[in-house]
């Protein structure tokens, strides 16, 4: 999972849009999945690092949380009804957000668009 998150690191220096979009976007997101925990310290729209947890001592804003399952599915080229957005995997019981909800609402373009770059590797694998 840690290679998948640094490929999406890789993806998002390659898309100008999504740095142009995540500009004034500068926290650390934590990522849980099925217990491991990962977290992604965004600059200025870019991901600085990729670390895995767990840890009591990284500071996040808000937490994005999965089971491995439900990510593989969000992650398919087309991904089917439920899986194909954070906010379907908590209406449908396989994700959960906590924390600084209105952060994540202020840059949910582009957060989505960035967990999404690898669905474009899932494209790419098509």
């Amino acid at each position: 999972m840690l290679e998948t998150f640094k490929q999406i690191q890789t993806r998002l220096d390659a898309t100008p849009h999504l740095i142009r979009l995540g500009r004034l976007f500068s926290e650390t997101v934590l990522i849980e999945i099925g217990g491991d925990e990962y977290y992604l310290t965004f600059e200025k729209g870019r991901i600085l690092s990729v670390a895995e947890g767990p840890s009591r001592k990284t500071p996040w804003r808000f937490a994005l949380r999965t089971d491995a399952e439900a990510l593989g599915k969000f992650w398919q080229a087309r991904p089917e009804p439920g899986f194909h957005d954070i906010f379907g995997l908590v209406k449908i019981g396989r994700g959960r957000i906590d924390g600084d909800i209105l952060s994540l609402v202020k840059n949910l373009r582009f957060i989505k668009e960035v967990l999404g770059l690898a669905r474009a590797e899932q494209e790419l694998a098509a």
